[in-house]
């Protein structure tokens, strides 16, 4: 069985983070970056299905792989090889001009079984690409998913939803996306890190992917970014429940939060 597993290079935000001048993004250069944490359960569930059925994990990143390489990382996990989609014209992909990279790439290097990735890209946040990729390439799409066994052609997912969890049978290829708690993902090992620099990666770009500028064009336009406002000081309000009630309306009022 053949598993891609999609990844997103994201900004740490432990680290540093500065917007540009004409808010329009972040100063790329000031921040440290990481692997966005839910595809951390997608590659460890890749590596669990390989463990089960055989086969072999592609992992699969579009965008700058800034240091520390998060490609490296995914093979030092276990991954078995990598692909590299990257070339200039990708440098202002939305998240369907994403998919659309993604699916070129799937296709190039696949056939694939099961495509896997995280539930969202922790930072943006706009946790889009995942469907959108399934509907590019016309295949069935499981969310949120917290439990995954496949049998044959069929994979069966627990979802987690607000109310509960359900679960779904899709057919296989398929796309699925890792919430929090589907497993618990390992950690890297030095064995792991050494086999890394022997393991083969793959660079690609627009023309080898048969992408356009005018296939990837942006369909989200971004009219700027704000920093977010400074947090206040706690106050705490000491006394009865009563007065404490009557001190917070008065303290709401004064700043101008309830009339």
């Amino acid at each position: 069985m053949r598993v891609a597993v999609c990844l997103k290079q994201v900004p740490d935000d432990i680290g540093r983070l500065l917007l540009r001048e004409d808010g329009s993004g972040l100063q790329e250069g000031e921040c440290t970056w990481m692997l966005s944490p839910f595809d951390r359960y997608a590659i460890e569930e890749a590596l669990r299905i390989r463990a089960m059925h055989g086969g072999d994990c592609v992992a699969i990143h579009v965008g700058p792989d800034h240091a520390p390489s998060i490609l490296t990382e995914a093979l030092a996990l276990g991954v078995d090889s990598a692909v590299h989609a990257w070339d200039g014209v990708f440098a202002a992909l939305d998240p369907l001009g994403t998919a659309r990279t993604l699916a070129a790439a799937v296709r190039l290097t696949g056939p694939f079984d099961i495509i896997l990735t995280g539930q969202r890209g922790v930072g943006e946040d706009h946790g889009q690409t995942p469907g959108l990729l399934a509907e590019l390439l016309d295949w069935p799409q499981a969310t949120l998913a917290v439990g995954l066994t496949i049998e044959s052609e069929v994979a069966r997912v627990v979802r987690e939803v607000e109310d509960g969890r359900e679960e779904w049978q899709v057919t296989l290829p398929a796309v699925i996306s890792a919430q929090k708690g589907l497993n618990e993902p390992r950690q890297k090992s030095l064995k792991g890190v050494l086999a890394a620099k022997q393991k083969p990666m793959r660079r690609v770009g627009a023309a080898e992917l048969g992408i356009a500028a005018s296939d990837i064009a942006p369909q989200l336009r971004r009219e700027g970014l704000v920093a977010a406002l400074p947090r206040m000081p706690v106050q705490r309000i000491a006394g009865d429940p009563d007065t404490q009630a009557r001190e917070l309306i008065r303290l709401l009022r004064a700043s101008g939060h309830l009339r």
